[in-house]
């Protein structure tokens, strides 16, 4: 068996095969990945506050005696809810705990503790959900006790206990991988004081001082790692072109394009001219024009003899690439095809064979271009559409087509300067800034519950005029415990019985096939429905320029940027657009995102509004990309250190490039770099 940090984490005290179960849900397997899962927050014990004196929607802890205990109340299958009552000097606190009868059995009436969470309820009735329990004897261990990300059945009192054991298991182990150099110049701590203070503070200063040196690592390894990718550039590609006039092509549209795809495009060709494959993400706003950009890279790549391949993420928008494409291309004489999973086989069979032989110039498709069996003769440019939505390990698939083509990435979720370089690294950077002009702007609004019958009749108003209109909401299941949001199934259903009764109304969410999604999205497109219910799943999708109406149900659960790429679904026609954002929420940071999305239609003010707000979190979806989760780091509130850390990262790699000096910086690298399927050679 392993031994210290490569420990299974069921060989710990007390864990075991059940609760090594439950640590495999967090994403820990081995001792190492459970030092590495570091506490959200800290309760401090000194500072307890009172419950008369809490705000709704604050993060706080109260210490409180036990009152009362109700008993179980079943909501629906498969939900308990359990509500004990208890008090201070000040007040009552209503907790509320959901399928965890264990805890609220080991609560003892008559006896303190302290409740950790959220509060919610409204007036004087106090709530906190789900509060994480410390006893007294938890506070006199240590004036702060940390708080993890946990899962159902397991505890911060639990994982600290498990943490214990795991510190001291690797107490001869925990060797400084980062270079004395950097750590002195930035004034970090060794790695065994940022471990051990992270966990078990001996005070708020030291746990501080612990998380600068950790939030510093986990930025100075992902820069080592996105060099690293970036590194593989330095191989020569088979497809340096030559410079052309775009006169010809630009003279060809029936419009004339915007200085800022005018210059993407220019800088996306000289890079195709030079001896190291092209790696340029192309980021724009909503309807800012990426696919001319696409097209004219193509049409660059077909000028000089070589072919062009475009993979989307789902099959109705692969066919709207195909057919926009086609009206800029097929005037030159190109043969621009598609390849998708539900073709017949008969068709597949010949697009390969032409494929092959060079007789299509560009293809486009899904992810089945990947498949085996679909060979180019020459293929010297691969664009992907929403990178997010494929990864980074599945452009490395689509590149080894060829030998060593260029690769163009174009995305329409507005991303962050800050966060772009970090998340995409491995990427030169186009951003199209512009909107074309005569596009209307979206008029936004914000009401809550007491007007939706006018917001219904507003849109009734718009569907006899011939015109659509989508409903979003958030949840698809009952089973994602939050009391009062419906899934989507049953809110199509009591819309169409009810307040859309007589209009063709249509359902959308993320657990149909791939094929009903498309049949539905096709009979919106042509007309078919008037009204489309759906979850997030249409946030990417097809343009329906008929489509002149968003509304958004309890808008408040949606990051800034997501809301900005829902809303960027209507607004493609000539007709005015509207995003409608229904939300009953109170709280003033709700209200001051809403009211964000309610004043601008720049996605890039909005997305940098978000990151400062909420952080990064899941903003991309790190998964996505092949990239780590960040544990401790917010690009948002940590721009200095992550700024350190990058020069940090340039200055070790002027000195060492290959990280043979440094093996053990080196392991943790190559970590993450095997994530996306490469490795440090």
């Amino acid at each position: 068996m392993p031994g210290g940090f490569e420990t299974p984490i069921q060989y710990l005290k007390g864990v075991g095969p059940r609760r090594a179960e439950l640590y495999h849900k967090l994403g820990i397997e081995t001792v190492r990945q459970l030092l590495w899962h570091f506490p959200r927050s800290y309760v401090n014990f000194g500072e307890n506050t009172e419950i008369a004196s809490v705000e709704s929607d604050q993060i706080c802890s109260v210490r409180a005696m036990v009152m009362s205990k109700s008993g179980e109340q079943r909501i629906r299958k498969g939900l308990s809810i359990f509500k004990v009552t208890a008090a201070d000097d000040t007040a009552e606190i209503t907790l509320v705990f959901y399928n965890t009868k264990y805890a609220v059995e080991a609560l003892s009436i008559g006896q303190e503790y302290f409740f950790y969470g959220r509060i919610g309820g409204s007036g004087f009735r106090r709530e906190m959900h789900t509060p994480q329990v410390f006893t007294l004897a938890d506070a006199e261990r240590g004036m702060l006790s940390p708080v993890y990300p946990l899962t159902a059945g397991l505890t911060s009192r639990i994982v600290s206990a498990n943490m214990a054991q795991a510190l001291e298991l690797t107490a001869g182990e925990r060797a400084d991988f980062l270079p004395t150099e950097p750590r002195l110049k930035y004034q970090l701590c060794e790695l065994e004081f940022a471990l051990c203070q992270i966990h078990r503070p001996k005070d708020t200063a030291s746990a501080e001082i612990a998380k600068k040196r950790l939030i510093f690592d986990e930025f100075l390894i992902l820069a080592l790692a996105m060099s690293s990718i970036r590194g593989k550039r330095s191989v020569e590609t088979g497809y340096q072109m030559k410079e052309e006039s775009f006169t010809p092509f630009y003279g060809s549209l029936p419009f004339r394009p915007t200085g800022a795809q005018e210059k993407a495009v220019a800088q996306s060709c000289r890079d195709m001219c030079r001896e190291v494959p092209m790696n340029r993400l192309v980021q724009g706003d909503v309807g800012s024009g990426k696919t001319l950009v696409a097209a004219a890279c193509c049409w660059f790549a077909w000028k000089n003899g070589f072919q062009s391949a475009m993979m989307a993420p789902t099959e109705i928008l692969a066919m709207q690439h195909l057919e926009t494409l086609r009206k800029f291309l097929e005037p030159f004489g190109m043969r621009v095809e598609a390849l998708t999973a539900s073709m017949p086989a008969g068709v597949k069979r010949n697009v390969k064979k032409h494929l092959a032989d060079g007789e299509i110039d560009l293809l486009v498709g899904t992810h089945a271009i990947l498949s085996d069996g679909v060979d180019f003769l020459n293929l010297a440019l691969v664009v992907t559409d929403e990178q997010h939505r494929f990864g980074v390990a599945q452009r490395v698939s689509l590149a080894q087509k060829g030998n060593h083509p260029h690769v163009l990435v174009m995305s329409a979720t507005p991303i962050p300067r800050t966060l772009a370089l970090m998340v995409y690294g491995d990427l030169d950077l186009s951003v199209i800034d512009e909107l074309p002009p005569g596009r209307q702007p979206i008029l936004t609004y914000r009401i809550g519950s007491d007007k939706r019958e006018r917001a219904y009749s507003f849109i009734r108003k718009h569907l006899d005029m011939g015109l659509q209109a989508y409903m979003v909401c958030p949840l698809i299941e009952q089973g994602e415990v939050d009391i009062g949001l419906k899934p989507a199934a049953q809110y199509a259903k009591e819309l169409a019985d009810g307040p859309f009764s007589g209009y063709r109304v249509g359902l959308l969410h993320g657990k149909m096939k791939q094929a009903d999604k498309d049949s539905v999205m096709e009979e919106f497109k042509n007309g078919s429905l008037q009204l489309l219910v759906s979850t997030t799943v249409i946030e990417v999708g097809v343009d329906v320029p008929n489509a002149v109406i968003m509304a958004i149900e309890n808008a408040e659960r949606f990051g800034l940027s997501q809301l900005h790429q829902l809303r960027g679904r209507v607004g493609r026609g000539s007709q005015q657009s509207y995003c409608i954002l229904l939300s009953d929420a109170k709280n003033a940071e709700s209200r001051q995102r809403l009211g964000m999305m309610c004043k601008t239609n720049n996605g890039f003010e909005i997305a940098e509004f978000d990151l400062k707000l909420r952080g990064p979190g899941d903003f991309l979806g790190f998964r996505q990309h092949g990239l780590p989760q960040l544990a401790i780091a917010d690009m948002a509130k940590d721009v200095g250190l992550l700024e350190n850390a990058q020069q940090a990262a340039k200055d070790i790699l002027q000195v060492d490039p290959d990280l043979s000096q440094h093996p053990k910086l080196k392991e943790q690298v190559q970590r993450i770099v095997k994530n996306v399927g490469e490795q440090i050679n």
